[in-house]
């Protein structure tokens, strides 16, 4: 194990079991131009979580950790996507219409893809989602059993919606959660905070919550064991 600083205390991290878990970080939402700006977010409060988590995906890649990625989407025909998530807000364009990078949250257009700075490479498998959770109607129960993973570092946007639902869904399964402040963000830096303070608190709820500065710190960090039992004399 390697010890991690975190709230509400500290994280005892192992890496042979762990995951990293970056959730969302996709074109229409990140990137200026996409379709979170097009309807009247400021974009730029999510692109400061991009450079940590350069650093923190590089250094898990090289210690041999683990790496999952989820994009929110739906198939093209729309089969996977309730009425109410469709016309929830009332916006003039919603998800399946026509966006700034093709239609909107629709698996295989450009919008829908990860940002080229993230982006996956062989062996890190892209979790498609169509709900908030990661975990509602995709592949990650079974990557996560096969795998023997207990615990994810949990990264990505927006800490008050997919990341949160996600932390919440693996809580309920016994999966332990670290959420790295740093490499998660919000349109709204108020739920942001929020948000993060509701993962830590009454002792840690739904799991705990560090940097990406210390995790990697952690990783680079020699592997602790339990000291051997001397042999009976």
């Amino acid at each position: 194990m390697r010890t991690v600083p975190a709230k509400p205390y500290d994280f005892e991290l192992k890496p042979d079991k762990a995951a990293l878990l970056i959730i969302d970080m996709q074109r229409d939402f990140v990137e200026p131009g996409g379709f979170g700006e097009a309807i009247g977010n400021d974009v730029s409060q999510l692109r400061g979580s991009i450079p940590p988590l350069i650093a923190l995906l590089a250094a898990a890649r090289q210690s041999g950790l683990f790496v999952m990625h989820t994009r929110e989407g739906h198939k093209p025909d729309l089969s996977d996507l309730h009425e109410t998530k469709r016309v929830r807000g009332k916006a003039d364009m919603t998800i399946g219409d026509e966006g700034p990078m093709g239609r909107i949250l629709i698996i295989g257009e450009p919008g829908h893809d990860i940002i080229p700075e993230l982006y996956p490479i062989a062996g890190e498998p892209v979790i498609d989602k169509p709900g908030k959770g990661a975990f509602y109607n995709t592949e990650l129960t079974d990557l996560v059993a096969g795998h023997g993973i207990e615990q994810l570092l949990v990264c990505g946007v927006t800490t008050e919606v997919c990341v949160h639902t996600t932390v919440r869904e693996a809580n309920d399964r016994g999966i332990e959660c670290l959420v790295l402040s740093d490499c998660t963000a919000s349109y709204f830096p108020e739920f942001h905070e929020t948000a993060l303070r509701m993962v830590a608190a009454q002792g840690g709820i739904f799991g705990w919550v560090s940097d990406s500065a210390s995790v990697i710190a952690a990783l680079k960090s020699p592997e602790l064991t339990e000291p051997a039992v001397p042999a009976a004399s």
